[in-house]
């Protein structure tokens, strides 16, 4: 598997905490959306930042069946059901990420939604990742 440096357009600013663009060889792998529940589906906590790392826990154990890491993770699309509470948590959003993540900074968009399917669940996370 090959990742290339993200893709910065001249002039533009460097994303933060995400890449504009990335290209990469290799083997797929795509990650259904994975909300904070527990291997039992249970949710721990109501607390949006506990279920983010519990969604980025799943996403890495989900990886590493396909013998695949963060650093392999090419696209994120977050699903998230409040802005206001996820961009007042931004600072330990980040803290989260990098705790699970490491420094891999894949193309990632956030999008607000009415609701997720799962009752209890404030995000749903989607990850494509190439070994």
């Amino acid at each position: 598997m090959t990742i290339h440096p993200s893709l910065t357009p001249p002039g533009w600013p460097r994303g933060k905490g995400y890449s504009h663009g990335i290209i990469a060889d290799g083997r797929f792998v795509f990650v259904a959306g994975q909300v904070g529940w527990n291997e039992k589906e249970e949710f721990e906590s109501t607390d949006f930042v506990v279920q983010f790392r519990q969604s980025l826990a799943n996403t890495k154990a989900i990886l590493a069946e396909a013998g695949a890491a963060p650093e392999h993770i090419v696209r994120m699309t977050w699903f998230i059901t409040d802005k206001e509470e996820y961009l007042s948590r931004l600072k330990d959003v980040g803290e989260a990420y990098r705790d699970i993540m490491g420094k891999n900074y894949p193309a990632m968009a956030v999008v607000v939604v009415k609701g997720l399917i799962e009752d209890g669940a404030k995000l749903e996370i989607e990850t494509t990742a190439v070994v």
